[in-house]
């Protein structure tokens, strides 16, 4: 629902974690968010969401009004839980609309 979104509590690092029911082959994940300057993404292969390791850190552009669109291809690739971590912003608050993993 695009209507719906997360929104940070005005402090940064802020962080959410998305799990799989079981560990599966990612190729490639999108996300749509408002004002996030820097972002890293992170996986773990565990059971639980524990053991994380960095995969991505990326500086996104700052889009005036419109919301960011990036997406990160990610050849071989397994996860059953992925951490995102908004390190910084373009403002005190940011939003994240939608996130998308493709693969099997």
């Amino acid at each position: 629902n695009s209507e719906t979104f997360w929104t940070t509590t005005g402090m940064f690092p802020q962080e959410f974690i998305i799990g799989f029911p079981k560990c599966v082959k990612i190729s490639k994940v999108a996300i749509q968010c408002y004002l996030v300057r820097t972002l890293r993404i992170e996986r773990s292969v565990s059971e639980d969401p524990v053991g994380f390791e960095q995969c991505i850190e990326k500086d996104l552009q700052h889009t005036e009004g419109q919301l960011q669109m990036e997406e990160f291809p990610l050849p071989e690739f397994q996860a059953t839980y992925l951490r995102f971590i908004i390190k910084s912003a373009f403002d005190h608050f940011v939003s994240v609309h939608r996130v998308m993993a493709e693969g099997t």
